[in-house]
C-alpha cells in the first residue's frame, strides 16, 4: 500500500465519514426522550465525550499497530483472532456496510425534494411482493460510482474526500451563522425557561415526566441512540493505516482534531435549531427532518433546496470515507486467511479492489432489502460493543505487553479509558432492558460469526 494520505487527509477522513444525514434528523427524536433543550444538548455533548475519550484511547493503539485494518487488528493483538473476526464479519454484515445503504439512500430521499421522480415512495419495479423504488436504485448507482473511484487509487478517493468534506464543513457552518443572525428570542426564551425539565414528549405534543431512576436511565439510553450513531465512523481512518503517512503519529492527532470538530459543530447546530424552531416543532418535525425545518426558518421556502443540496453533499462525502475505509478491514482479514483468498489482493493502484467490490455487493443488498433503517438501529449498540472491547484492550496491552513501544499513550488513563467503558456498558445494559429491539438482532449478527469462523480456519478460495 502507498502512503499517501497526510494529517489533513486522515482528518477529513474523520470527520467526512461522521458527518452525513444524521445530524439533521436524529435531534427530533433525542428531544421527544429528553423534552428540554437543556437534555437536548447535553445529549449530544455526552455522546461527543464518549466519542473524544475512544479516540483518544484509540491513539495509543494505532501508534503500536499502525497496520490496515485498525480496529481488527487492535481486537487480534489485545484478545484473539476469534474476537477480531467477530468485528470485522459484523462490519461487514451491518455495521459498515448498513451505514453504506443507509446513507446511499439518504442521498437519494434529499434529491427527491429536487427530483420527484427518484422518490423512495415510488415503485419502479415489483418481483411479486418485493418492490424496488427509484431511491435504492439510484443509491446503488451512487454506491457503484465511488466504490469504483476508490478502485482507481487512494489518491482519488481522499480527493474526493477533501472536496465533499471542506463543502459541507464550510456550508454546515455557514447554515450555524445565519441560524444565529435570524436568532428568534421569543422561540429561544420558550426553549430555555424549563431548560433541564427531563421529560418525554408524544406524538401529540403533550409531556410526560419519567418516574424514577430506571426510567430517566432508559430514556437517556434512548436519546444516545441518536447521538451516537450520528457520531458512529470515527475510527474509519484506524482502517487506513497502511496509507496514511507517519501513522504513529498522524491517526491520533485526526482522531483528536476530527472528532473534537464534529463534536462541536454537532452542539453548535443544535443550539441554533433551538435559537429558530420551537422545541415541541423539533420533536415533531416531519419524518424527523428537523434540518429542513430550521432551514425554512432561516432561508423561507428555498430553505428546503439549501439543506437538501447540503445533506447531499454530506450524505456523498460520508458514503466515500465509509467504503474507502471498510474495504481495508476485510483486506486484512483475507491476510489472516478469515476472508475470500482474492480480497487479500490489491490491484495495480495498490488498493484492495476485490475487498472494494464484495463490500459494494453487500451495501447493494442491504439497500434493496429495504431495511437500512432498522440496521442502522442494530449498529448502534453492535458498535459500541466493539469499542468498549477495543478499549479494553489499553488496559490489557498494558499488562501483557508493558515494555512494547508506545509513541503515543492513551490520554488520561486509566481513569478516562475506564470512565467510557463504564458509560459504554451502562448504555448497552440500559438498550437491553428498554430498546431490546436494537440489541438481540444485532447480537445474534454478530454471533452467527462464531459457526463461520471455523469455517473459515483456511482461506476461502472464492
Amino acid at each position: 500500500m502507498k502512503r499517501e494520505l497526510n494529517l489533513l487527509d486522515a482528518t477529513l477522513l474523520v470527520a467526512g465519514s461522521m458527518i452525513g444525514s444524521g445530524i439533521f434528523i436524529v435531534s427530533a427524536d433525542i428531544t421527544r426522550h429528553s423534552g428540554s433543550a437543556g437534555w437536548l444538548i447535553a445529549v449530544w455533548l455526552i455522546g461527543g465525550f464518549m466519542t473524544l475519550i475512544a479516540a483518544l484511547s484509540y491513539g495509543e493503539l494505532s501508534a503500536m499497530y499502525p497496520k490496515a485494518g485498525g480496529q481488527y487488528v487492535y481486537l487480534k493483538e489485545a484478545y484473539n483472532p476469534l474476537t477480531a473476526f467477530l468485528y470485522g464479519w459484523s462490519l461487514f454484515a451491518v455495521i459498515q456496510t448498513g451505514t453504506i445503504a443507509a446513507v446511499g439512500v439518504s442521498f437519494s430521499k434529499f434529491l427527491a425534494y429536487l427530483v420527484p421522480q427518484v422518490s423512495e415512495d415510488l415503485v419502479l419495479f415489483s418481483v411479486g411482493s418485493f418492490h424496488v423504488s427509484p431511491a435504492q436504485v439510484l443509491a446503488i448507482g451512487i454506491i457503484f460510482f465511488l466504490t469504483w473511484a476508490n478502485t482507481k487509487g487512494v489518491k482519488g478517493g481522499k480527493v474526493i474526500q477533501a472536496i465533499f468534506t471542506l463543502t459541507k464543513l464550510l456550508s454546515i457552518i455557514g447554515l450555524i451563522i445565519f441560524g444565529f443572525i435570524y436568532f428568534k428570542p421569543q422561540v429561544w426564551n420558550v426553549n430555555w425557561t424549563q431548560a433541564w425539565d427531563l421529560q418525554r414528549i408524544t406524538k401529540d405534543g403533550s409531556l410526560l415526566s419519567y418516574e424514577g431512576l430506571p426510567a430517566i436511565g432508559g430514556a437517556l439510553a434512548s436519546a444516545l441512540v441518536g447521538a451516537i450513531m450520528s457520531y458512529e465512523a470515527w475510527n474509519n481512518v484506524t482502517f487506513v493505516a497502511g496509507e496514511i503517512t507517519n501513522p504513529r503519529k498522524n491517526i491520533g492527532l485526526s482522531l483528536l482534531f476530527g472528532t473534537l470538530l464534529v463534536t462541536l459543530i454537532y452542539v453548535l447546530l443544535n443550539i441554533m435549531f433551538t435559537a429558530v424552531l420551537p422545541l415541541h416543532e423539533i420533536a415533531t418535525a416531519e419524518k424527523d427532518r428537523v434540518g429542513i425545518g430550521a432551514s425554512h426558518a432561516i432561508f423561507g421556502s428555498e430553505g428546503t433546496v439549501i439543506i437538501a443540496l447540503l445533506i447531499m453533499v454530506a450524505t456523498f462525502g460520508c458514503n466515500n470515507g465509509l467504503i474507502l475505509a471498510g474495504a481495508r478491514v476485510y483486506y486484512s482479514m483475507a491476510k489472516d486467511g478469515l476472508f475470500f483468498r482474492r480480497t487479500a489482493k490489491l490491484n495495480r493502484h495498490s488498493v484492495p479492489a476485490v475487498a472494494l467490490w464484495a463490500q459494494f455487493l453487500m451495501a447493494s443488498l442491504l439497500c434493496l432489502s429495504g431495511k437500512y433503517g432498522d440496521l442502522l438501529d442494530m449498529i448502534t449498540f453492535i458498535a459500541v460493543l466493539f469499542y468498549v472491547l477495543t478499549i479494553g484492550g489499553v488496559f490489557i496491552l498494558r499488562v501483557r505487553q508493558p515494555a512494547a513501544e508506545r509513541p503515543y499513550k492513551a490520554v488520561g488513563y486509566p481513569i478516562l479509558p475506564a470512565v467510557y467503558i463504564l458509560l459504554g456498558l451502562s448504555f448497552c445494559i440500559l438498550l437491553i432492558i428498554y430498546k431490546p429491539g436494537f440489541t438481540w438482532p444485532g447480537l445474534i449478527i454478530t454471533l452467527i460469526g462464531v459457526p463461520l469462523y471455523y469455517l473459515q480456519k483456511k482461506p476461502l478460495k472464492l
